[in-house]
């Protein structure tokens, strides 16, 4: 059971992690920049691995959620994000 919450917990995190990137990546589109780098930038290491970014209407972040629990699949999670008229 404390492994269960802690596996939701970690999915949370990943999921307003994802946001953020997202947004850090709309910010860079909207002065230029590329969104992958910035977007990976404001993530922090543990869930830069199996980034995945698009950008099709505003960016959208796919972070993989880390496994604590035996057996969990590869799990991602998304945040999207645009700026502007971009």
């Amino acid at each position: 059971a404390v492994l269960g919450g802690a596996q939701i917990a970690i999915a949370g995190a990943g999921l307003w992690s994802a946001g953020v990137a997202a947004r850090a990546g709309a910010r860079a589109v909207l002065t230029g920049n590329s969104p992958r780098g910035a977007a990976e930038h404001a993530l922090p290491s543990v869930l830069q691995g199996g980034l995945k970014v698009s950008q099709e209407d505003g960016v959208k972040v796919g972070v993989r959620v880390p496994g604590l629990l035996p057996g969990f699949p590869e799990t991602h999670v998304y945040g999207s994000s645009s700026l502007g008229d971009g």
